[in-house]
């Protein structure tokens, strides 16, 4: 989610003037890749100066990227303005917690214009991705009856009960099963109780989404059109 549109603002760096949100919460040491925007802004501005925005080059970069693991491409409308702002404390207020219930999650995605579908068929980006130990160890550890007792187990291996940094940042990827395709295994990993951050699996609990979860389980064809669209 972007807090004021795809505006880049999350590129910029902390400085005198600026907050950055690389810092808040939902995205330390958890966004990555900046590099990548980086050397792409460096390449363009070498061949037509001023005149394609950061926030463009994101906006492409992510359409290229879920082409290139399989997933849906989509015409991507150019003309986005970089942002010379930023809002640290609007990254932490508003951006999605691994800790967030199913409501909590509608009412942000609600609150930027999106509905719940759209909350369920965005949340299918975690095909692909990882996420940090301290994200996800309460819900492994916890014995609860949303998840599925073999996947805790398999997890704990890679992410130990005790704290400290380096445990806190070992990775695990969101699909198991597939992590490093676009697919629709996030949803049937929830159906069995496998998804791997508690504000995950809240999609399939028996709540208002459990019918969209079950309807992109059977159908990733419906899932990659609805993503793209």
């Amino acid at each position: 989610i972007n807090l004021q549109g795809c505006d880049a603002s999350i590129l910029l760096d902390e400085s005198t003037t600026i907050e950055s949100e690389k810092s808040a919460l939902p995205n330390v040491n958890s966004v990555r890749g900046f590099e990548i925007i980086d050397k792409a802004k460096a390449a363009v501005e070498k061949v037509c100066p001023g005149v394609v925005s950061c926030a463009d080059i994101v906006a492409v970069a992510a359409r290229d990227a879920s082409f290139a693991v399989g997933g849906p491409s989509w015409t991507v409308k150019l003309g986005r303005r970089d942002s010379t702002t930023a809002s640290k404390s609007s990254a932490n207020t508003d951006l999605p917690l691994f800790t967030d219930d199913l409501q909590t999650l509608i009412s942000r995605f609600n609150n930027k214009g999106l509905t719940a579908r759209d909350m369920v068929t965005l949340s299918g980006a975690h095909t692909i991705g990882q996420a940090q130990c301290f994200t996800f160890r309460g819900r492994i550890y916890n014995n609860a009856s949303d998840i599925d007792a073999g996947f805790s187990s398999t997890r704990q291996r890679g992410c130990p009960l005790s704290s400290s940094t380096t445990n806190d940042q070992k990775l695990a990827a969101l699909d198991l099963v597939t992590p490093n395709s676009f697919d629709n295994n996030y949803f049937k990993n929830l159906i069995q109780k496998k998804g791997l951050l508690q504000s995950d699996q809240v999609l399939f609990s028996g709540g208002s989404t459990d019918s969209i979860v079950s309807e992109y389980s059977k159908n990733p064809t419906t899932f990659k059109s609805d993503f793209a669209a």
